[in-house]
């Protein structure tokens, strides 16, 4: 569990206040077309009084279930060090001491992240076209240019990605805080107009509306699961922030924000059910309308940011923890170390947003897509929850069935509602999520098979290092680092080197890169050394998921952790070194390998998969953030 660090009531107004728009730039757009689609959408019910009430209080009662206790005053709690997100609670449960249907577990996890990957795709569509559809209020002769406009404005959003966020970032804080002001202040103002839309608070009102209106009812819960997008944001946005600035920025601003305006939008239809077809811009006086759209497009944005650099913060986790090739990963700010840029992961999610905004052309058509992808990963964080609580927790068997009984009653019965929209655009997240599910398991799958071929072809220390000393190598001037998965022995790349070469430098590190399923590991506790005699040392690096390895760097750490141990050597410099890496070519045939029992059974079609992964993947050069010209590759072919 967190233990949030004392801060003052400067550091956490300043924390909260940027929280606003790095962690509630999604759920605060919500407004732009949630109410809309429970009276408009395909599975929409008529605007009666009732109704309106009905739908009012299951919205109210959805944010502050899903939201307030749920993640703010539940879910926040299982960090990992500090970290959120469904992977760092993956992490957490496969640390957490049970072997039960471990394979299960980590499959269900890894499809939820998978299916954060269609969120990222979607909101940026769905946020910035509800956004711009404010053009048609104006005027219907505008309705043609909302795409182009749409598809103009996403895409110079991923353009500037590359520049990094601290610059745009600078104003979401700002420019989120004018948004939620403006939306509640529009729906203060319909509210004073119609106070009777205030006993939606009561929840008997969603109790009669679901006993009245039945299957359709149930439909409805499929738009009604919109107000709550944005609350696994929030949960992976925790290190960033901690919980307090998260939960101060919820009750004091967005939470009111956002039940006022929903019940001035609620206000509204009491009065002109004809407004169902766009309330929120209904709401804005006409000598408003501009303005608000350009504030609803900034706040579009912001929200899309949030989203893209999740998937960014993600891939890495990913990348860490073994679950994804090496990738580019370009640091863009030297001193916030969360700000990164993924130039294969930006251009996929601009084509892929891109192509969502051609294919349904409206915010309406899009929500179809929204709510499967956003379902499904609540559902999974509340699984992975149960889990932790249960066995990392010790919580007993009647608070979990209580507590965890609870959240997914809500969790299914909204993913239920939401699966009948897979024909008219719920299928796309899931067909999103199983690919990436497939690439994502498939490397993991096809790295252990590796690294059990590695294994069997690395010499054991004690059977290597005394034939060594009878062999009389001759020794050169310097440090020559061979890097290795495999730390147990003498790994391949060294014996083709001393094979073709017949020579070995004065001092050789046998270097492992070990990924911790911890977000930092701390600098004192990030590198190892074991002096192996004859010049030899087996050194350790430890990083988390959350950081990018960088081997130079952690070698200058060396000599003092020798000195600590009482050996004695001269300082480590990188223009003295060669780092010796192996580059493997994949050679799959048709039928595995005899002894494919003994690493592990892949079917032909996923080796073929990974080899092709492997090709493609950043190279360990650039990815350990090596100097080129100290870096000899051996190559190797292996029978996959």
């Amino acid at each position: 569990m967190s233990h949030s660090p004392a801060l003052s009531r400067r550091d956490l107004a300043l924390l909260s206040f940027a929280a606003l728009g790095v962690v509630y730039g999604d759920i605060g757009t919500s407004p732009l077309y949630a109410l809309k689609e429970c009276f408009t959408g395909p599975h929409g019910v008529a605007v009666t009084h009732d109704n309106v009430l009905g739908v009012l209080s299951l919205m109210f009662w959805s944010l502050n279930f899903v939201v307030s206790w749920k993640y703010i005053a539940i879910i926040m709690r299982a960090d990992n060090r500090g970290e959120g997100g469904i992977l760092a609670l993956l992490a957490l449960t496969r640390r957490s001491g049970t072997s039960k249907g471990i394979g299960v577990i980590m499959g269900v996890g890894l499809f939820g992240a998978a299916l954060l990957y269609g969120d990222g795709i979607i909101t940026p569509a769905i946020s910035v076209l509800g956004a711009v559809e404010g053009l048609e209020t104006l005027t219907p002769a505008l309705k043609q240019w909302v795409v182009p406009l749409a598809v103009a404005i996403i895409s110079g959003l991923f353009l500037v990605q590359r520049r990094g966020t601290a610059g745009v970032g600078a104003i979401f804080g700002p420019v989120t805080s004018v948004w939620f002001v403006s939306i509640a202040v529009l729906g203060f103002v319909s509210i004073l107009r119609e106070p009777a839309v205030l006993a939606a608070m009561n929840p008997l009102h969603a109790v009669r509306f679901a006993v009245r209106e039945g299957w359709q009812a149930f439909e409805v819960l499929a738009a009604v699961v919109l107000v709550v997008t944005g609350g696994e944001a929030l949960y992976a946005d925790m290190g960033h922030f901690g919980p307090r600035p998260i939960r101060l920025a919820w009750y004091t601003v967005v939470l009111p924000a956002l039940v006022l305006n929903y019940f001035g939008q609620g206000a509204l239809l009491l009065q002109n059910p004809a407004a169902a077809a766009n309330p929120f811009y209904e709401l804005v006086p006409r000598w408003a309308l501009i303005p608000m759209i350009a504030i609803a497009t900034a706040a579009a944005i912001v929200a899309s940011q949030a989203l893209i650099s999740g998937a960014y913060s993600l891939t890495q986790q990913a990348i860490q923890l073994g679950f994804s090739p090496r990738m580019r990963i370009v640091h863009t700010s030297e001193t916030a170390k969360g700000q990164i840029y993924m130039p294969e992961i930006n251009t996929a999610l601009w084509l892929a947003c891109i192509g969502l905004v051609l294919a349904f052309r409206s915010s309406s058509a899009l929500a179809a897509t929204y709510g499967v992808a956003v379902t499904g990963t609540m559902t999974v964080t509340s699984v992975l929850f149960i889990i932790v609580a249960h066995e990392r927790w010790g919580w007993p068997t009647w608070k979990v069935a209580l507590v965890g009984g609870l959240f997914l009653v809500v969790d299914v019965a909204f993913l239920a509602a939401n699966l009948l929209k897979i024909p008219s655009g719920g299928w796309f997240p899931l067909v999103v999520a199983g690919l990436i599910f497939v690439l994502l398991s498939t490397w993991k799958l096809g790295r252990k098979r590796l690294s059990a071929i590695v294994q069997e072809n690395t010499l054991p220390f004690d059977l290597f290092l005394p034939d060594l000393g009878k062999r009389n190598i001759p020794r050169v001037p310097g440090t020559a680092v061979f890097l290795t998965s495999e730390p147990s022995g003498a790994p391949p790349v060294l014996l083709h080197h001393l094979k073709h070469n017949k020579v070995l430098h004065e001092r050789v590190l046998i270097m492992s890169v070990a990924s911790e399923e911890i977000p930092k590991v701390p600098d004192d506790e990030r590198i190892s050394c074991e002096p192996l005699g004859q010049g030899f040392y087996l050194v350790k690096a430890r990083y988390g998921f959350m950081e990018t390895p960088d081997v130079p760097k952690v070698l200058s750490f060396l000599p003092g952790e020798l000195e600590e141990q009482g050996h004695h050597t001269s300082a480590f410099k990188v223009q003295d070194t060669s780092f010796y890496l192996g580059r493997e070519t994949l050679i799959v045939g048709k039928k595995a390998p005899k002894a494919d029992a003994r690493f592990g059974h892949m079917q032909h079609w996923r080796r073929v998969l990974f080899a092709l992964m492997s090709r493609n993947a950043q190279s360990a050069t650039a990815f350990f953030q090596l100097p080129p010209n100290r870096v000899v590759e051996l190559g190797a072919q292996i029978q996959y």
